[in-house]
C-alpha cells in the first residue's frame, strides 16, 4: 500500500488491547512527522475529505467486551493504518460514540415478565409479546418521562412498521463513564495524531442517550415520536457537516446495525435533497463487520445479520454510493 509511513509509536499487535492513550508520545511524534513530511494544515485542502467512523469503541471492537463484533480487531488495524497512510488527504475525522445508561428501552432493566424477572440479553420483544403481557415496561419514571405501557406497545409497533428491526434486548454496553464507552485506544491515538499533524480537531458525535428509543443510526433514532411527543429528531447539522466534504469515507461497527442504519439515513436524506450527493459516500467494506446471527433454527431472515448487511451494501452501491477497500487509492 502506498502513502506515508506508519508512525514509530504504532504497534499493530496492540490494536486489540485496552490501554491508556499515550498523548505526550503521540504529540511529540506528530510534530516531527508534520515537519518531516511538510504536511499542510487541513484548512488548506483543495479537495475536502471526511473520514467518518461509526462507534469504533471498546464495547464493539475489543475481545471480551459485551458486544464484541468478531472481525472488529482486524477491521480496526486496516482502518488505523489507512488513516496514517492517507493523513495528507483526510481533512476531517468524525467519530460517533454510542452512549448509554442502565435504564434504556433496549437494556434488560427496562422490562420485566410476570414474575418480575428481566429479560436476558438478546431476547427479542415483539408487539405480540407486549400485547399478551409476556413483557411489560419497567423503566423508572424519571427515565421513561411519563411513558407507560401504551407507549411501550406503540414503540414496538412503530419499530416493526419501519421494517428495519424488532426490539432486541442488548447486554449492557457503551455505558457512559465505563471503559467500554471509550474509543479503541489505537484509534484514539490515530485521531490525536491527525488532529495535531493536520491542525484539524476531531469531531465527536454522541448518540443513543434517549431512554425510550434505540439509536442505531448516528443521524436519527429508530422512533422519533411516542404518544404525540417527540423523542428524537434527524441530525441535520451532522448530515450537512459530512456532506460539505467532497468525499466521505465510512467505517466502523457494526456493518449490520449502526453502520447500515446510518448509511440508510444518508441514502434517504440524500435522495430527498439531491441524489448526486450519494456519490460522495465511500463505504470502506473491509473496515466493518456484521453482528453474528443468533443461534436460532430456523433463523428468521431479519436476524441473518451478515446477509442483511451484504444486501444493504449492494443497495447502497446501486443508489450511487461507492463501495471501496482500505487498499484502494484515496
Amino acid at each position: 500500500m502506498s502513502g506515508l509511513p506508519l508512525p514509530g509509536f504504532y504497534d499493530r499487535s496492540r490494536v486489540g488491547a485496552l490501554y491508556l492513550e499515550r498523548a505526550a508520545l503521540v504529540a511529540e511524534e506528530a510534530a516531527a512527522f508534520r515537519a518531516r513530511h511538510r504536511l499542510r494544515p487541513a484548512r488548506e485542502d483543495g479537495e475536502r475529505i471526511a473520514a467518518f467512523g461509526i462507534d469504533c469503541q471498546v464495547a464493539f471492537c475489543l475481545p471480551g467486551a459485551s458486544l464484541f463484533v468478531p472481525g472488529a480487531v482486524e477491521d480496526t488495524v486496516r482502518t488505523v493504518e489507512w488513516l496514517y497512510r492517507n493523513l495528507p488527504r483526510i481533512t476531517t475525522l468524525v467519530l460517533s460514540l454510542d452512549t448509554h445508561s442502565v435504564h434504556q428501552i433496549f437494556h434488560p432493566a427496562a422490562w420485566v415478565d410476570a414474575r418480575g424477572n428481566n429479560p436476558p440479553p438478546f431476547t427479542v420483544i415483539t408487539t405480540d409479546d407486549v400485547r399478551a403481557g409476556r413483557w411489560r415496561p419497567a423503566l423508572p419514571p424519571a427515565e421513561f418521562a411519563g411513558f407507560g405501557e401504551a407507549a411501550a406497545l406503540e414503540y414496538c409497533e412503530r419499530l416493526e412498521a419501519s421494517g428495519r428491526y424488532v426490539l432486541t434486548i442488548w447486554p449492557y454496553h457503551a455505558l457512559l463513564g465505563g471503559a467500554s464507552h471509550a474509543l479503541v485506544p489505537a484509534l484514539m491515538e490515530a485521531g490525536l495524531f491527525h488532529a495535531l499533524a493536520r491542525e484539524s480537531e476531531t469531531v465527536f458525535e454522541i448518540k443513543g442517550r434517549s431512554a425510550v428509543t434505540e439509536s442505531y443510526s448516528v443521524l436519527s433514532p429508530e422512533v422519533r415520536e411516542l404518544g404525540g411527543r417527540a423523542v428524537g429528531a434527524f441530525n441535520t447539522r451532522l448530515f450537512e457537516l459530512l456532506l460539505s466534504h467532497d468525499r466521505v469515507y465510512v467505517f466502523g461497527q457494526a456493518k449490520s446495525h449502526c453502520v447500515r442504519a446510518t448509511l440508510q439515513d444518508i441514502l434517504e436524506e440524500g435522495r430527498r435533497r439531491d441524489p448526486a450527493l450519494l456519490r460522495r459516500i465511500h463505504v470502506l467494506e473491509d473496515a466493518m463487520s456484521p453482528v453474528p446471527p443468533p443461534p436460532l433454527d430456523p433463523l428468521p431472515p431479519a436476524l441473518d445479520f451478515p446477509r442483511v448487511a451484504d444486501e444493504a451494501l449492494r443497495a447502497f452501491a446501486d443508489a450511487g454510493m461507492r463501495v471501496v477497500r482500505t487498499s484502494d487509492p484515496v
